[in-house]
């Protein structure tokens, strides 16, 4: 059994359709900093595996730096990839996508979709995975079951815990939620 500590990325300074890799906004580096104290004094130094886009870096430095160690960059849990570079049409895509069910979706999503579940069953050790609204949301809908692309809404720097076992996922704890717009 491998306990996976899921971390979605502090408030990026800009939105989706602002900026296709923004980093945190003092907020979020605010986010990032208790969310590091918290961590490191709630669980004992382990891996970090972090999506390689700026807004989960940077939310990923904190806790690396209390404990000492190096995050491994994994594009496999970064963002779901837009189809188009246009940033207004970015927004317009997303804000469509996070009202489907994964079936419903073109193949290359349902394929994405994939890659993050098989990376988190292949993480051999506890490990602190600091990632995106919609690839945390993933994991939770195949842990549970549900087909909708939003099952629940992770806060900023907020704690889904997993578990994966049984070549699964399994919920032990559904992080904080909050009401999220694409910007």
């Amino acid at each position: 059994m491998t306990r996976l500590i899921l971390v979605r990325h502090g408030e990026a300074a800009a939105g989706f359709s602002a900026d296709t890799d923004p980093g945190l906004s003092a907020i979020g580096h605010e986010q990032a900093e208790t969310a590091a104290r918290t961590i490191a004094d709630d669980l004992a130094r382990r891996p970090i595996l972090v999506s390689p886009l700026k807004r989960c870096r940077e939310t990923a430095q904190p806790l690396e730096q209390r404990w000492g160690v190096v995050a491994t960059v994994d594009p496999a849990v970064g963002e779901v990839a837009s189809p188009t570079d246009d940033l207004a049409a970015r927004g317009a895509w997303l804000r469509t996508l996070m009202q489907s069910a994964w079936h419903d979706v073109a193949p290359e999503l349902q394929a994405w979709r994939q890659s993050v579940i098989d990376r988190l069953l292949a993480v051999e050790a506890d490990t602190v995975v600091v990632s995106h609204f919609i690839a945390i949301n993933a994991a939770v809908g195949h842990a549970t079951g549900n087909q909708r692309v939003v099952c629940f809404r992770p806060d900023n720097c907020s704690r889904t815990i997993l578990e994966a076992r049984d070549g699964a996922l399994h919920v032990v704890e559904l992080g904080g939620e909050a009401t999220t717009a694409v910007r």
